[in-house]
């Protein structure tokens, strides 16, 4: 039997599997509960995750977060990440969701040129070459998260209306950001590739929950020949490396050209948006899915029973081919019964049987 790593590669470039592959996220109440349930809070090992996810440290170019903000004042409990990016709690029953705060808001197009953006450093390579090798020792697949790749980062600095305003326009604003964090993901996906990472993982959220949240020729014209970039500079250094690709929503009209652009993998396929079989009718010989049992409906608010039987319906479609990483679309929230997530679980062991 092959090792878990070679399975999930193997099953994602649709040539069958020895054991269907699982991915599971829990925020921190589920991981908690999970504790008190086990004694310990490894669930991906309990779970047997073919893979662990993996994120590169970078170099922050700014030293006091609040200096980025020109044109706005912030809570004092706002937080910054490496972009300088500002996020502050909206409410105490957000959980992980938070109000962003963008700096380039109402910049010029100096201002935008001459913003301090990370950039990746020595010293993060190096350990994320470290951890990549441990992984595959253990016969783990690494799975480097790099999602909001180009357009997501690019509005969360300037803001969806000042960016959305700047394309339309065809100012060079628009042009001049767009590549600053182009340039800086291309720098990353070639230190992952380097690095041997199995999958990357790259993403922007370009559909809402009934809709597409861009133009599609809006998105060829700016956004596809960017990812593009960004995607080749990785399969140019490693041929072999995976691209999954991250959208919420409802995503159809763009699918034909990920795949053309090199994504291998599309997530999560929320089934409230879009419905899976039709999905995979139309795609399926041509990428595989990760993801796919839904986080608003299913998983919080169906029964145990409704769970196992749309895993199996996954699966079921998939056939012996395989293709599909199955779990949750999003992070498993406080709501979701202990039941529902080991419905998926059992309803792979069903499957497994069947075979």
């Amino acid at each position: 039997m092959s090792t878990s790593r070679k399975n999930l590669i193997k099953t994602l470039r649709r040539e069958g599997f020895d054991h269907v592959p699982v991915d599971f996220w829990l925020c921190d109440s589920q991981i908690e509960a999970f504790r008190k349930r086990f004694g310990h809070e490894d669930y991906e090992s309990w779970f047997n995750l073919s893979h662990r996810r993996v994120e590169m440290e970078v170099k922050r170019n700014y030293s006091n977060g609040f200096d980025l903000y020109q044109r706005e004042t912030l809570p004092a409990d706002t937080k910054f990440d490496e972009y300088g990016i500002g996020h502050s709690k909206g409410s105490k029953l957000a959980f992980h969701m938070t109000r962003m705060h963008h700096p380039l808001r109402g910049a010029d197009l100096n201002e935008i040129l001459d913003y301090p953006y990370p950039a990746v450093d020595p010293p993060g390579k190096e350990e994320m070459n470290k951890a990549a090798a441990t992984l595959h020792e253990k016969g783990l697949a690494s799975l480097a998260f790099m999602q909001m790749t180009v357009w997501e980062t690019s509005w969360y600095l300037r803001s969806m209306e000042d960016l959305m305003m700047d394309m339309m326009m065809a100012d060079e604003r628009a042009t001049a950001l767009l590549d600053k964090i182009t340039d800086f993901a291309c720098a990353k996906a070639g230190a992952y590739a380097e690095a041997g990472i199995d999958i990357l993982s790259l993403g922007d959220d370009i559909g809402t929950q009934s809709s597409i949240m861009i133009d599609v020729g809006l998105w060829e014209k700016w956004l596809k020949p960017r990812i593009s970039k960004v995607i080749d500079t990785a399969k140019n250094i490693n041929p072999e490396i995976l691209i999954f690709y991250h959208s919420c929503g409802y995503i159809i009209p763009f699918i034909d050209q990920l795949i053309e652009i090199g994504v291998d993998i599309l997530n999560p396929i929320q089934p409230e948006c879009m419905k899976f079989d039709e999905v995979h009718d139309r795609f399926g010989e041509q990428v595989s899915f990760w993801g796919t049992i839904g986080t608003q409906q299913v998983l919080p608010f169906g029964t145990a029973e409704e769970v196992r039987m749309e895993s199996l319906s996954r699966l079921n479609k998939c056939g012996e081919k395989g293709g599909i990483c199955i779990g949750p679309t999003h992070m498993v929230e406080p709501e979701v019964p202990w039941e529902n997530i080991l419905a998926i679980k059992e309803a792979v062991s069903e499957y497994e049987s069947s075979l």
